[in-house]
C-alpha cells in the first residue's frame, strides 16, 4: 500500500489541500451579498484580478525558487495577477519568470548584510502593486514580509516553509517562531518541516499543507537523452551509473555519497558516479581531492550546476539523495521519479513518504547503508529497474501532479482574498446591477 502524500500526512494538524482533486476553474462571476462590499443590495459582481505578490530571498536555481516559478507562471491569468520580488538579484529563475510574462522586481540587497533600505524599497512596490495576498518564501523573506503590515491597506500574509532542521538558521527561526501568529497562515510542503517548526515554537493561526508538484510532461523517460548523455560522459551503456543532484553544502553531505561510492566501487568496479549542482564542478578542489582520496577519480563525474535536469536524470540508473539534515520535500526525488528513474535516499524530511515502495530509503550519515541501497537496485537488473521506475512515475502523477498543486495555491489565494475584502478595496467590483 502506498504511503500517503505529504499533503495528507499532516491533515490532523494542518489544513491539507488535497492535490489529487484540482479545483475547477475559479468563476469569473460570483453572486455575493453586495452589502459586504459597501453596496446596498444584491448585485452581480465580477471577481477582479487578485493581485498576489511573492517575496523571496533570491532567485538562483533551487527547489523553492523553481516551485515559486511554477506557481506564478502557471497561474490562471484570468483571475490572478502575480508579481515576484527578490530581496537580492533576479538570478536565473528570475529571468525565466520574466520570459513567461510575470513581472520581477529586485530590492538589491546583499546576502548577509542587513540593510534597512530594503523595507522602504519593498514599501514602494507594495504601494504600487497593492496586493491582496503577500506570499513569502524562505526565512528572511518571512521576516521582511511582516514589515508590509505598515504599508497601506490590510492584506493577507502567508509564510511558506520549505525545509526541516536547518542548523545554520536556528537563531532566525526562533525569532520567527515568536512572530508566527502574525501571518494569516503558514504553508508547509512536508510533514517533517511542520513537526520541526512546531517543536521550535511555531504557533500560526493556520497550517496549510501543500506538497511540491511535478510536470510529468516535462520530466519523462527519455531513451535518446540516456544514449546522448552516456556518450558525452564516457559512461558505457551497460555500466551502472548513479547521480547525486545537489548543491555543495554540508546539508547535502557529499562526503557520505563519496564514502558510499568507495564502498560500492570496491565490490562493483564498473559503476560510475556523478554529482551535479552549484559548487560541485571540477573547480571544487576539496571535492576533487576527496574523490581522489577514495580512489574514485577514474569513475567520478563532477558536472557542476545544470539547468537540463530533465535530460540528465534519464542518463542514470539511480538518482540518490545523501542529505544529513534539513530537507523538507526534496524536489530531486519527484523529478527523477517522474523520469522513471528509481531513487535511493537518506531518510530525511519526507523522503520516505515520497518514495514509498518505489525505491529505497536508508539512515542518514551511514555510507554502508547507502551503498547497500544502491546495490539492492542494481541487483534488479535493467528490466527490474525499469518496472520500478515506471511505478515511481505513476506515483508522482497520482499524488504530486503539478497542475493540481498549482490549483491548491490558487484555491488558497482566492480564499484568503475573499476572506479579507478590505485588502486593496478591489477584490470585487460592480459589473452590472440587476433588479431582484
Amino acid at each position: 500500500m502506498l504511503a500517503q502524500p505529504a499533503a495528507a500526512v499532516t491533515a490532523g494538524s494542518a489544513a491539507a489541500i488535497d492535490p489529487r482533486h484540482r479545483p475547477r476553474a475559479l468563476p469569473l462571476l460570483a453572486r455575493v451579498e453586495a452589502s459586504r462590499y459597501g453596496f446596498g443590495r444584491r448585485q452581480d459582481l465580477v471577481l477582479a484580478m487578485i493581485n498576489v505578490m511573492h517575496l523571496i530571498t533570491g532567485l538562483e536555481l533551487g527547489g523553492a525558487e523553481r516551485m515559486l516559478s511554477h506557481v506564478v507562471t502557471r497561474a490562471d491569468r484570468r483571475c490572478f495577477h502575480p508579481i515576484v520580488v527578490s530581496m537580492t538579484g533576479r538570478g536565473r529563475i528570475g529571468a525565466q519568470i520574466e520570459a513567461a510574462g510575470v513581472a520581477v522586481r529586485s530590492l538589491g540587497l546583499r546576502r548577509g548584510v542587513p540593510d534597512p533600505r530594503g523595507i522602504t524599497r519593498l514599501g514602494r512596490i507594495v504601494r504600487e502593486f497593492r496586493p491582496a495576498v503577500l506570499q513569502t518564501w524562505l526565512y528572511h523573506a518571512d521576516l521582511l514580509g511582516l514589515a508590509t503590515r505598515w504599508f497601506g491597506p490590510p492584506r493577507r500574509l502567508l509564510w511558506n516553509l520549505r525545509c526541516s532542521d536547518m542548523a545554520d538558521a536556528v537563531a532566525l527561526v526562533r525569532i520567527l517562531a515568536k512572530c508566527s501568529s502574525m501571518p494569516d497562515g503558514v504553508i508547509v510542503n512536508s510533514a517533517a518541516g511542520q513537526r520541526y517548526h512546531m517543536a521550535l515554537g511555531y504557533r500560526p493561526r493556520r497550517w496549510v499543507a501543500i506538497p511540491n508538484g511535478f510536470d510529468t510532461g516535462f520530466f519523462h523517460p527519455d531513451t535518446e537523452a540516456r544514449q546522448r548523455g552516456r556518450a558525452a560522459l564516457g559512461i558505457p551503456m551497460e555500466a551502472g551509473a548513479i547521480l547525486l543532484p545537489a548543491r555543495f553544502h554540508p546539508m547535502k553531505d557529499q562526503a557520505n555519497f563519496l564514502a558510499a561510492a568507495a564502498r560500492l566501487a570496491s565490490r562493483a568496479p564498473e559503476v560510475h558516479f556523478a554529482l551535479a549542482g552549484e559548487g560541485v564542478g571540477p573547480s571544487n578542489c576539496a571535492l576533487s581531492q576527496a574523490a581522489h582520496a577514495h580512489g574514485l577519480h577514474s569513475r567520478i563525474h563532477l558536472l557542476g550546476e545544470r539547468d537540463d535536469l530533465e535530460t540528465l536524470y534519464p542518463v542514470f540508473d539511480i538518482v540518490s539523495l545523501s542529505s544529513a539534515f534539513g530537507e523538507g520535500f526534496p524536489n530531486v526525488l519527484g523529478e527523477a521519479m517522474a523520469c522513471a528513474v528509481p531513487c535511493v535516499a537518506t531518510d530525511v524530511g519526507d523522503a520516505a513518504a515520497i518514495i514509498a515502495d518505489c525505491g529505497v530509503t536508508v539512515p542518514p550519515r551511514d555510507p554502508e547503508a547507502l551503498a547497500a541501497g544502491w546495490e539492492r537496485l542494481l541487483a534488479l537488473g535493467v528490466e527490474g529497474r525499469r518496472a520500478l521506475g515506471l511505478r515511481a512515475r505513476r506515483r508522482i502523477a497520482e499524488h504530486y501532479d503539478l497542475g493540481r498543486i498549482v490549483g491548491c495555491y490558487e484555491t488558497l489565494f482566492a480564499e484568503m482574498a475573499a476572506a479579507d475584502p478590505g485588502a486593496d478595496r478591489g477584490i470585487a467590483r460592480r459589473a452590472a446591477e440587476t433588479e431582484r
